[in-house]
């Protein structure tokens, strides 16, 4: 008896051990699961959306480890296998086999699923803490005063990248650097000549009133770098895009078809004289209301949002980095036309700005970001590792496509709504900043035109472009104090039609 008692303990003991074993093995390195995961899926997977293959976030807690391993590592056979969800899947999206990746071992495709799970709170602990040392925070702050104009962490820009710097010079040559580099040249320090001569002869601004404690703190931000916060998605997720008045004409179109069918039954059905003529004449009045009502939608383009051949983002833009309108639609203030920008004016921002840094869902889509900048590269010939353009290189122009655009029989001009009048862009554009995709928000309709010159009041004083039109007025009608765009003549026909 006892003997068999000892037996199942042993047994019990020995099947727990091969669990946690198994466990163990099956835990990955999240890190260097992110480095396979971008090197071998991110082109076809995100982690929170569908791309070319499905979002894989989690996906551990929806298949067993045996079977992503088997079907990371040669899908093809796991589907001749008969395997029912290797085929689904195959047949899901569209035929597309996926890439075997036999080379990847046991414990590289188990980092990868760890990346795709949630990250560990041990890590989120580490960030948090690197975030809020004081001296990082002050060293980013030292850093974007002085030193971003001409440096990035990772990348060359005018100077030296600077990430890890404090691994390639001693702490003391740094300072001196820093404080002043031009007697460090002059000391004859070969290090600092090197690095004058490889740099075209440019002199770095000295910096001699930053303190012992201030190139520290930059030197340690260097060390660090930005620690940027694991999750973003719901950053992502709060911005509230704004989106196109839905129509309800579908409702009015359902009732005049149930009153159609009504109607064709009672000239069917009835055999009252008057009440068939009675009923001919009220379908036709409502076929003739009907047919005029779809006309007049003819032409009519709201919420119009065509896809542009670089993903151009207002929201970015516009609204996080607070980008006058203007600057890029410069000509709306004084020609007819509102313009489109050139590619030198993106290149005035993105010579330095070479990669998108701000809220993503994942690495995949900040790589997606950055190789929409590296459209603008491509059309203009701009050499980002090497900071100039191009020799003899033949420009691309972007080809974006035109959203707003009123008939050839309609005069309208920008520059008389925005610099006399003005107007918002957003009042006729409706909530640009807040577009990822800009869409027609407004009808652009004649009777849309007409409310606006009839509700909008016009200030007369002290504009000299309505100076002579106020004169007359007032002489003309002088207990009137308020007109609006239609009292000017805003109705006339031939103001908008010439």
């Amino acid at each position: 008896m006892q003997s068999n008692t000892f037996k199942r303990l042993i047994t019990g003991l020995t099947f727990l051990f091969l669990i946690s074993f198994n466990i163990s093995a099956q835990q990955g390195d999240p890190e260097n699961g992110k480095k396979l995961y971008n090197t071998n899926c991110a082109a076809c997977h995100k982690l929170d959306k569908k791309l070319i293959g499905p979002p894989l976030k989690g996906i551990s807690e929806k298949r067993e480890n045996a079977w992503l391993q088997a079907w990371i590592k040669d899908n093809n056979a796991l589907r001749e296998s008969g395997d029912k969800d290797a085929i689904d899947i195959f047949n899901e999206y569209n035929g597309i086999p996926m890439t075997p990746y036999l080379q990847l071992s046991e414990q590289d495709i188990n980092d990868i699923i760890a990346y795709t799970d949630d990250k560990p709170a041990s890590d989120l602990a580490a960030t948090t803490s690197k975030a809020s040392d004081p001296k990082v925070a002050l060293g980013k702050k030292l850093f974007q005063t002085h030193c971003v104009a001409c440096h990035k962490l990772d990348k060359k820009l005018i100077g030296p990248p600077l990430q890890g710097i404090s691994e390639k010079r001693s702490n003391e040559w740094l300072h001196s650097w820093i404080k002043d580099n031009a007697a460090l040249r002059a000391s004859g320090d070969q290090d600092a000549i090197d690095i004058f001569n490889e740099y075209n002869g440019i002199p770095m601004t000295p910096y001699p009133q930053l303190s012992e404690d201030d190139i520290d703190a930059i030197l340690v931000y260097t060390t660090v770098g930005d620690v940027k916060p694991v999750e973003v998605a719901t950053v992502v997720a709060d911005i509230e895009i704004a989106t196109p008045k839905s129509s309800n004409k579908w409702m009015s179109y359902a009732l005049a078809l149930v009153i159609l069918i009504l109607s064709v039954w009672i000239l069917v059905q009835s055999k009252n004289g008057f009440l068939k003529i009675a009923v001919t004449i009220f379908v036709s009045l409502l076929g003739t209301y009907i047919l005029f009502d779809s006309l007049m939608d003819i032409g009519i383009d709201q919420g119009y949002q065509p896809i542009q051949p670089i993903a151009f983002s207002h929201t970015i833009h516009a609204g996080d980095n607070k980008i006058d309108c203007e600057y890029c639609h410069s000509s709306a203030r004084n020609s007819k036309t509102s313009g489109i920008p050139s590619a030198n004016v993106c290149m005035n921002c993105h010579k330095s700005i070479t990669e998108y840094n701000g809220p993503v869902a994942s690495e995949s889509e900040k790589a997606f970001y950055d190789a929409e900048i590296q459209k603008i590269y491509n059309a203009i010939g701009w050499d980002s590792e090497k900071l100039a353009y191009k020799d003899n290189y033949k420009q691309i122009p972007i080809q974006w496509n035109r959203i707003h655009n009123l008939p050839d029989f309609v005069y309208y001009n920008h520059s008389q709504h925005v610099n006399v009048a003005g107007l918002e862009c957003q009042e006729c554009h409706g909530p640009v900043e807040e577009m990822d995709e800009v869409y027609q928000y407004s009808p652009l309709t004649m009777r849309w035109c007409l409310d606006c010159h009839k509700e909008t009041d016009v200030d007369l004083k002290g504009n000299a472009y309505y100076a002579k039109i106020h004169e007359d007025l007032a002489k003309k009608y002088p207990d009137i104090e308020n007109w609006t765009v239609a009292d000017l003549g805003g109705k006339e026909c031939g103001k908008c039609h010439y």
